[in-house]
């Protein structure tokens, strides 16, 4: 229930903060505050309840070398968004980009489970 917890709090937090930058400083830096990786933070302090000793040392470099392909890709996603919203409008420009993302996540996610 600790881990559910931190997480909520962790997510729940970075979004209240970037709604609360974007409102006072602007949209753009209100973004950058929107990609903290609250969700990376959350698995890596919870992950301490679950592991201990080199157990959680290589659980932590797993989980970290997956965040880094989870953030490579959210960063394309972020890119497609950009790009197909100015095309296509907001609601379809949207909409594609994030099944795109859905898309090469589960692909990845195939293959590095089976390769």
């Amino acid at each position: 229930m600790l881990g559910i917890v931190i997480r909520f709090l962790l997510g729940g937090g970075a979004v209240v903060a970037s709604t609360i930058v974007s409102r006072k400083i602007g949209t753009k830096i209100g973004g950058i505050f929107a990609a903290f990786p609250a969700v990376f933070l959350a698995a890596l302090l919870t992950l301490r309840l679950d592991a201990k000793g080199n157990e959680l040392v290589e659980k932590s470099i797993v989980l970290s070398q997956g965040a880094v392909v989870g953030m490579f890709i959210n960063i394309m996603c972020a890119m497609a968004v950009v790009y197909l919203c100015a095309k296509q409008g907001w609601k379809r420009g949207l909409t594609q980009s994030l099944a795109g993302w859905f898309l090469v996540s589960m692909v990845y996610a195939f293959i590095s489970k089976y390769f």
